[in-house]
């Protein structure tokens, strides 16, 4: 992965019971802190400056989940820009918020003269 926006620009807050303390394969609970009875978030998404504590690497450059297989169904159900065919103004803010461009669409055929 080259871009990791994502992942150090928003809170990652997800139902409690995904995580190891109610299921074995879950997100490992000690990434995790307490958001309120029933949610949790993913240690450093509530902080500024905001980093998940499962991301490695350089953002923008070359990074990597730590806990990808395990990650939480906020992490899973993100539309990175284009993947699905469509635009996603909240990866572009995370881009942005990065220093990187939004990614281009990949249906738009451009020419060169």
């Amino acid at each position: 992965m080259s871009c990791g926006a994502c992942c150090a620009s928003f809170r990652v807050s997800f139902y409690w019971a995904e995580t190891t303390d109610a299921t074995a394969n879950g997100v490992p609970a000690e990434l995790t802190e307490k958001v309120s009875a029933l949610r949790c978030a993913m240690r450093g998404t509530a902080e500024d400056p905001l980093r998940c504590i499962a991301l490695r690497g350089n953002v923008g450059v070359q990074v990597h989940c730590t806990i990808y297989e395990r990650r939480s169904s906020t992490c899973r159900e993100f539309a990175v820009a284009w993947a699905q065919g469509q635009s996603n103004e909240i990866c572009d803010s995370a881009r942005l918020r990065h220093g990187l461009t939004p990614l281009p669409n990949p249906h738009i055929v451009t020419t060169s003269t």
